[in-house]
């Protein structure tokens, strides 16, 4: 019950307990017990530094944001499959993009053939973009793009496509990754220097906080860091550290703390070791509360709350058994839950073979579903908070993490962006991962830890290969096809001019790129074009060889 409350602390509790909307069902499990909405001892949830939840009703209010990813072929090809998301009771998009696309190449590039719609979506022009979106109501769904050295010429798209449909910017709601720190450390989609992409993602804060009140510019990602080999207590010292890092670049670019802060958010990954994951989104919040608070001099109460999606663990899927994935995705999607995430996406179980098929992607959901609706554990706020071994857990998760600070604070004289800057140059970010990666292949070839369906428990059917998604090679003649005709029908001088506009504004530092990346994409310059040209002024990156 809601005994082990001081007065002080149960009344503001219940304060903001009043005030929020809560959802049409009944609070009491199946036997009809009624269910108090918090347990166990305070600093309770809603209340700083938040290690309970961000919000004091958490999921009595409102679920978590089921964001189903998906991408791949055409634009068209993805749109159809969001509108059957969305038909299936999905509350939220989230776009993967192909290779080509990530890496900010044309799907006519010499670098693409092979890859244009294989692994994500292929996104070359404006013209793209709003067949991606095409019958879909931007001033209503909410959207996620996994994007980040092209991030913000994918987000001018974006702007462009729903100001042509009538919606205005300041009314569009999502997120766009655009954490390209992570890129250097874990996923190596990066094109140019760290410096110069720290620039391109402090011009998209800058410029949302100014005229898109709605949107996240930054999705600060550890989940790419964890899917490269590392711990969890990395995943979560390293995503915080560069959080801090765009903290302190912003901050320097001239934005005052509380303008974009509220707006910032992050992603984590949801791995197999139930409680690990669990103390880690726990003391996420309470590290980013008090650093933003006590370090930052944040003021705003909604710049020191971290509001997070979750994605279950990719790396983990199978292709021995595959059907099995679907129980080592809830179990993770459960320890999402049971964090306090705000969104999450389940992955499909047939995704160690190919990209998600139309049956398995529906799965994916309905596991959600499940969750909100049949397991009673959305009726609680934090209901494992006040456990000894979930809240040792976060502790210790926090400790190692602020050892990591330590270390990052150190390498750049006081300097959390300086630190990250080094550690990405002297090796430190891929060293500590790579070591972490290695460690967990030996247990696995050793025996000492098991693998359902790889190293024990072999006996089972494999997939047969007769409902996989497989992306066929006319595809790629066919974007490449749309391509040469926007290419054909555009305003050639009208795209010059905009290039050549970017090309001085890139050359200089306080020039914000984000208006010139809207007039070139609504004029149709490709994203390659506008890359390359970006690529005349910055130059490109070579990640240098660690002995």
């Amino acid at each position: 019950m809601m005994a082990s409350m001081t007065s002080d602390d149960r009344a503001a509790w219940e304060a903001e307990y009043a005030e929020a909307r809560l959802r049409d069902v009944d609070f009491e499990t199946m036997s009809g017990i009624p269910v108090d909405p918090i347990h166990g001892p305070g600093p309770y949830p809603g209340q700083y530094p938040y290690t309970r939840g961000i919000h004091a009703s958490m999921y009595r209010s409102r679920l978590w944001t089921m964001r189903m990813f998906a991408g791949f072929g055409t634009a068209h090809d993805t749109n159809l499959r969001f509108k059957d998301i969305l038909a299936n009771g999905g509350t939220g998009l989230s776009t993967a993009f192909d290779m080509p696309t990530l890496m900010g190449r044309d799907s006519d590039h010499e670098w693409s053939v092979g890859e244009v719609g294989k692994a994500g979506v292929a996104i070359d022009t404006v013209d793209d973009m709003r067949d991606l979106f095409a019958d879909i109501d931007l001033g209503e769904v909410s959207t996620s793009m996994t994007i980040n050295g092209p991030a913000a010429i994918v987000m001018a798209m974006y702007v462009a496509v729903a100001e042509a449909n009538g919606v205005p910017r300041s009314k569009l709601a999502g997120t766009i990754q655009n954490d390209v720190l992570k890129e250097y450390q874990a996923q190596k989609e990066y094109i140019f220097a760290p410096r110069p992409s720290m620039r391109l993602v402090t011009d998209m804060m800058r410029f949302t906080a100014a005229e898109m009140p709605r949107w996240n510019p930054v999705s600060i990602s550890g989940y790419h860091i964890r899917e490269a080999g590392s711990t969890a207590a990395q995943e979560l010292a390293f995503t915080l550290a560069n959080g801090f890092a765009y903290v302190e670049a912003a901050v320097a670019s001239g934005l005052p703390i509380d303008d974009f802060a509220p707006r910032l958010s992050f992603f984590f990954n949801s791995h197999l070791d139930f409680f690990e994951e669990i103390g880690k989104y726990r003391a996420a919040r309470r590290i980013w509360a008090q650093w933003m608070k006590e370090r930052y001099g944040a003021t705003n109460e909604r710049s020191l709350l971290m509001r997070f999606h979750t994605q279950t663990a990719g790396v983990s899927l199978t292709a021995q058994q595959p059907e099995i994935n679907i129980a080592r995705v809830a179990i993770q999607a459960l320890a999402g839950v049971l964090g306090g995430t705000q969104s999450l996406h389940t992955d499909s179980y047939d995704e160690a073979h190919a990209l998600p098929s139309e049956k398995a992607a529906r799965i994916a959901l309905r596991t959600q579903q499940i969750i909100a609706h049949e397991t009673g554990v959305t009726n609680v706020a934090d209901p494992l908070g006040g456990s000894a071994y979930v809240e040792w857990m976060t502790d210790e998760m926090e400790k190692r993490a602020e050892e990591v600070f330590e270390h990052l604070l150190e390498l750049g004289d006081g300097s959390m962006l300086e630190g990250v800057y080094e550690g990405i140059e002297n090796g430190y970010f891929v060293g500590e991962i790579a070591d972490s990666a290695y460690r967990f292949e030996r247990s696995v070839n050793s025996g000492r830890r098991i693998i359902v369906g790889v190293n024990d428990f072999t006996d089972g059917d494999d997939a047969d290969g007769s409902n996989l998604l497989y992306i066929d090679a006319g595809v790629e003649q066919e974007q490449l096809g749309r391509l040469g005709a926007v290419r054909q029908n555009r305003d050639s001088d009208l795209v010059a001019r905009c290039l050549d506009s970017l090309a001085a504004d890139a050359a200089e530092p306080d020039v914000n790129l984000m208006p010139g990346f809207i007039d070139a994409v609504e004029a149709h310059a490709t994203e390659g074009e506008i890359v390359s040209t970006l690529e005349g002024v910055f130059g490109t990156y070579t990640e240098k060889a660690i002995v």
